[in-house]
């Protein structure tokens, strides 16, 4: 039989959100043939097991990085179209019949927004007014200039590939780049994500300044300008409360730092070029 969805699954260390989202994705009313594929991105809990155990196949990728960890889930799935999912999340029973509803002719993705199903009234709220404003746009200009990497279909035949020196962002902002030009990509209000809120557990400021402005949107656009991965990965979060105050003060200096470079350097892109692994370590707080 013909596979007609690949759900992917990217994972590191995510033994306790993983089994909800995978029996939600099992839940599915869609009534084809589809498959879930879970990469274990180097977990060193029991990730792969409990996946293997809910049944669905794992792959194993070595390299760190969300990009890396979808491009080899991208590569070893077998449906027509593949959905970008995430492992902190659950999906509505009828999510993959709606989105198979929406690929007529000419569409090439499917995307649609995200929820947060606990964590601060802020993020709620925050998440709620993004995606509104997604929608008020799409409905205006009938294009899609964001997307919740949790929340995106699209042809396997149309995509070519993730760009691997990217980061958090090269999921779903280069993803959406890349399938605007090859067609159709329909926008889909009515069908979300319900998506974990530990991310904002670490106050409004941080998330705002630290977690969006320097790990995602200048970490994006930067190292797309430089082709490798100048800025790194976001801290990893699995804590409930706050994170540390020493490791707040350490990611802002570091971002600090690497801004005054971009700007104030006469030549900045060598400098960001040679001491990027430098930052990267001390914002991860690893000796090189």
């Amino acid at each position: 039989m013909t596979i007609r969805f690949s759900v992917v699954v990217p994972c590191y260390n995510e033994e306790s959100y993983l089994p909800a989202a995978i029996r939600s994705l099992r839940a599915q009313d869609f009534d084809g043939a589809y498959e879930i594929v879970v990469v274990d991105n180097n977990s060193t809990d029991a990730t792969a097991e409990v996946a293997r155990s809910l049944g669905a196949r794992v792959v194993s990728e070595p390299v760190p990085g969300v990009c890396n960890a979808r491009q080899a889930g991208t590569e070893a799935s077998s449906g027509e179209i593949v959905v970008s999912a995430d492992a902190d999340t659950t999906y509505a029973p009828d999510w993959l019949s709606k989105i198979d509803g929406n690929f007529g002719e000419g569409v090439v993705a499917v995307v649609g927004p995200c929820r947060y199903k606990d964590g601060p009234q802020w993020g709620r709220v925050f998440a709620r007014a993004l995606f509104g404003a997604v929608g008020l746009v799409y409905r205006a200009t009938g294009r899609t200039y964001y997307v919740s990497a949790t929340n995106i279909a699209f042809r396997r035949d149309r995509w070519s590939g993730y760009d691997t020196t990217l980061t958090q962002g090269g999921d779903e902002l280069d993803l959406l780049r890349r399938m605007r030009r090859e067609g159709t990509v329909v926008y889909d209000g009515s069908n979300p994500t319900f998506t974990s809120g530990r991310r904002f557990t670490r106050g409004f400021a941080y998330n705002l300044f630290v977690s969006l402005f320097v790990f995602y949107l200048s970490a994006y656009f930067v190292n797309r300008l430089f082709g490798r991965r100048v800025l790194g990965t976001a801290p990893v979060c699995r804590e409930t409360g706050p994170a540390p105050a020493r490791r707040r003060f350490k990611v802002a200096v570091a971002a600090v730092l690497a801004g005054l470079a971009l700007v104030g350097l006469p030549q900045p892109r060598q400098y960001v070029a040679h001491t990027a692994d430098n930052v990267v370590h001390y914002v991860q707080g690893r000796p090189r």
